[in-house]
């Protein structure tokens, strides 16, 4: 089994679309290992977007993980990775497939309610941000 980690960010929660997205993706087969409400620093939210550094976007993405509490998930199932991508959509919600979280779901590209991880590399890298292996638990 794979693992994948999901954050769903501040306008998630505060337009009540937590279970929804959280449904969504157990519907594909996946199941939660571990979750967490959390309020990111600006040191965590750095390290989570620093292959973005120096873009024109980066701080933007900063100032918005960190504006309010968000959701921290580790999703477990076969190609977890890719089967929350796709469930994803696009990164921008006007491009996104209806049928597909922020397809349905998001409002614009700053605000697309979710983050999942890009590659298997990535999500080990993302997971041991966001959990400590006690966090994590299998069954």
């Amino acid at each position: 089994m794979k693992r994948t980690l999901v954050l769903l960010k501040p306008d998630a929660l505060e337009r009540g679309l937590v279970g929804e997205i959280i449904s969504r993706l157990e519907g594909q087969g996946l199941k939660i290992v571990a979750v967490k409400m959390i309020w990111v620093d600006g040191a965590l939210a750095k390290r989570h977007y620093a292959v973005h550094e120096g873009k024109p976007f980066f701080e933007g993405l900063v100032e918005f993980i960190t504006s309010r509490p968000i959701i921290a998930a580790i999703f477990e199932g076969e190609d977890a990775v890719a089967v929350v991508r796709n469930a994803m959509g696009e990164t921008d919600p006007a491009r996104s497939a209806p049928g597909t979280i922020r397809g349905d779901l998001a409002q614009d590209i700053g605000r697309n309610l979710i983050h999942g991880s890009d590659s298997e590399e990535t999500a080990e890298k993302e997971i041991d941000l966001f959990f400590s292996k006690s966090e994590i638990l299998s069954y």
